[in-house]
C-alpha cells in the first residue's frame, strides 16, 4: 500500500481508531474505507455486528488483525476507557436518531445522545485523545426564515435559511414538542465538547450530517433493522415501495430536504481523520445544498427510480397525505428547510460533494430491493413446522 499523504504533502502515519457504533449504517462504510484503503487499525464497538460481518472474518482477509470487533454497550462497560486509552483518535457515533423516538421515546432519546456521550468526551479529555464527535443537522431546529410572514420575499434570502456553522442560531419549538429532545440533547453535547476544547485542550471536531444516504441505511424495518418504530423519510419511502404500499406524505410532503451519498459523506470524513490540523477544534456540516427537494418530489422521484430497476409498475395513486400526529403522535413539529453552508469544509478540507440525488437514489433502491428480494427467498425456503 503506498503511502498516504495529507492535504499538506506530508505522509499519514498509521493511527488506532476507537469507533463506538462501528456497526450502524455510518460507521459499516467507514470502516469499509478504512480497511481497503489505509493502514490504520479500528477497535470497532457496538452492540451489533451484521453490517460489519463481512470485514471480521474470515481471517485470510488483507486487513486481517486491523479490525477488532468488542460488542459493548457504552452505557454500562468498564472497558470502555481503557479501548479509548489504548486508541490515538475515537469516532462517536452511537445515537438514537430515529424521528418518531423522538416524541415516543424522549427520555431514551435524551440518554442516548446527552448523558452516555458524557463518559466518551470525559475520557478522551483526560488522556489527551482526540475526538471526532458525530452530532446532526437537527441541531440548527427551524430557520430565521419559516417565521417570517408566508408571503414575504424575504423568505427566499438564503441568509434566512442557510444553514452555518458559526453564525445560524439553533431554534427549536416550545418544551412540549418533544420531537425536539433529540436536537436539543445533540446541542448540548456539542457545547459540552466545545467547553472540553476551550478550558481543558480537547482536541475536537464535530461533525453535522445532513441527509446520509445509501446501500445499508437505517433501516428496512424487518430486513435490515428493528422491526418496530419509523425510520427516517427515504427508508420510510423505500419500505413502502418494496412492500408495494402508497408513500405516505406528512403535512403535505411541503418540507424541503438535501440528501447527500453516503461514500460522498464517508471521504469528508476521511479528510477530517487524516488531516487533524485542519480539522480540530471545527464543526463541518456535511451535506449536498445541491441535492434539494421538498418531500413530495423525493416520493415521486423515488418512485420513479424504484420502478426503473425493480421493473415494478408504480401504483396508480403513488402517494396519499397523513397528518403528522397520525403519522408521529401527539408532539411533533418540523423545519422547513435545511441547506447546509458549505464554506468551512471547503476551505479547511477542499471538500464538495459528487454525486446527483438520482444516482445516488438509484444505488440505493439497486441494493434495497436486491436485499429485500433475498430476505423473501430466505424466508420462503425455512421448513414450515409441523
Amino acid at each position: 500500500m503506498a503511502t498516504r499523504m495529507d492535504l499538506d504533502g506530508k505522509p499519514i502515519k498509521p493511527i488506532t481508531i476507537c469507533m463506538i457504533g462501528a456497526g450502524g449504517f455510518i460507521g459499516s462504510h467507514l470502516c469499509e474505507k478504512l480497511m481497503s484503503e489505509t493502514p490504520h487499525k479500528v477497535l470497532a464497538l457496538d452492540v451489533y455486528n451484521d453490517k460489519i460481518k463481512h470485514l471480521l472474518e474470515p481471517d485470510s482477509l488483507p486487513w486481517a488483525g486491523r479490525i477488532e470487533f468488542h460488542r459493548i454497550n457504552i452505557k454500562h462497560d468498564s472497558r470502555l476507557e481503557g479501548l479509548i486509552k489504548m486508541a490515538d483518535l475515537t469516532i462517536n457515533l452511537a445515537a438514537i436518531c430515529t424521528p418518531a423516538d423522538y416524541n415516543t421515546r424522549p427520555l431514551d432519546t435524551i440518554y442516548s445522545n446527552f448523558i452516555d456521550a458524557l463518559p466518551v468526551v470525559k475520557y478522551c479529555s483526560e488522556n489527551n485523545k482526540r475526538l471526532i464527535h458525530f452530532s446532526t443537522c437537527e441541531v440548527y431546529g427551524k430557520t430565521i426564515g419559516c417565521f417570517l410572514p408566508k408571503d414575504s420575499p424575504l423568505r427566499q434570502d438564503p441568509a434566512y435559511y442557510v444553514l452555518k456553522e458559526d453564525e445560524s442560531p439553533c431554534i427549536f419549538g416550545p418544551i412540549e414538542k418533544q420531537r425536539w429532545s433529540y436536537a436539543c440533547a445533540k446541542q448540548l453535547i456539542e457545547r459540552l465538547i466545545y467547553a472540553e476544547g476551550a478550558e481543558n485542550g480537547l482536541e475536537f471536531t464535530i461533525v453535522r450530517p445532513f441527509n446520509w444516504i445509501g446501500p445499508r441505511m437505517d433501516f428496512i424495518p424487518g430486513i435490515d433493522g428493528p422491526s418496530e418504530g419509523v425510520p427516517r423519510v427515504l427508508a420510510c419511502f423505500s419500505n413502502n415501495l418494496l412492500r408495494g404500499e402508497p408513500l405516505k406524505l406528512v403535512d403535505g410532503g411541503q418540507s424541503q430536504r438535501t440528501f447527500v451519498y453516503i461514500k460522498d459523506a464517508i471521504e469528508a470524513v476521511m479528510l477530517m481523520i487524516e488531516n487533524p490540523q485542519r480539522a480540530n477544534g471545527h464543526i463541518f456540516n456535511v451535506g449536498n445544498p445541491n441535492n434539494e427537494v421538498t418531500v413530495r418530489q423525493l416520493a415521486e422521484m423515488m418512485t420513479e427510480v424504484y420502478s426503473k430497476v425493480s421493473g415494478v409498475p408504480a401504483l396508480e395513486k403513488p402517494t396519499v397525505d397523513v397528518s403528522s400526529k397520525e403519522f408521529y403522535g401527539e408532539g411533533y413539529d418540523d423545519s422547513d428547510k435545511r441547506i447546509p453552508d458549505m464554506t468551512i469544509i471547503n476551505k479547511q478540507l477542499g471538500w464538495n460533494p459528487k454525486t446527483s440525488l438520482w444516482d445516488l437514489l438509484e444505488s440505493t433502491l439497486t441494493y434495497q430491493h436486491r436485499t429485500y428480494a433475498e430476505a423473501i427467498k430466505k424466508s420462503m425456503a425455512k421448513p414450515v413446522a409441523s
